[in-house]
């Protein structure tokens, strides 16, 4: 079962729990990710489990919208679902490593405040060239 904080959920179907998408460095590219995001889930399954795909939703978008002011890269949004987790990965070609900010009355820098208020685990990890920050719900 894939467990929130408020629950339980039904667990994705075997083989159907993988979607890695790339976008190229524009605005819209967010609001594509975080629809895809939430198309896959509930092709997954978890139409349902509302607060699962808003929640996916929301930091997906968070995850995006810093790839594409860090880095004015492409990304990549990679999303797997099983053994009870869903997990996200958002890869860019930026260097920074994700900071967890105070949330304070600014318009900006949430982002990574919202990942670790809202997320089971998240993390990053550089590969060469590449920095992939990643969160578990």
């Amino acid at each position: 079962m894939l467990q929130l904080r408020n629950g339980s959920h039904r667990q994705p179907p075997v083989g159907a729990a993988h979607l890695t998408v790339e976008y190229d460095p524009r605005p819209s590219a967010v609001r594509e990710a975080r629809a895809e995001v939430r198309r896959q889930l509930a092709g997954w399954g978890l139409a349902a489990e509302e607060e699962l795909l808003d929640t996916a939703e929301l930091l997906v978008s968070e995850l995006a919208t810093n790839a594409l002011l860090h880095s004015a890269s492409r990304f990549r949004v990679t999303l797997t679902a099983g053994q009870g987790v869903v997990r996200c990965e958002v890869q860019d070609s930026g260097r920074r490593t994700p900071q967890v900010l105070q949330a304070g009355a600014s318009e900006s820098g949430r982002g990574m405040f919202l990942v670790d208020a809202l997320a089971t685990r998240w993390g990053c990890h550089q590969d060469g060239r590449r920095k992939t920050v990643w969160f578990e719900l």
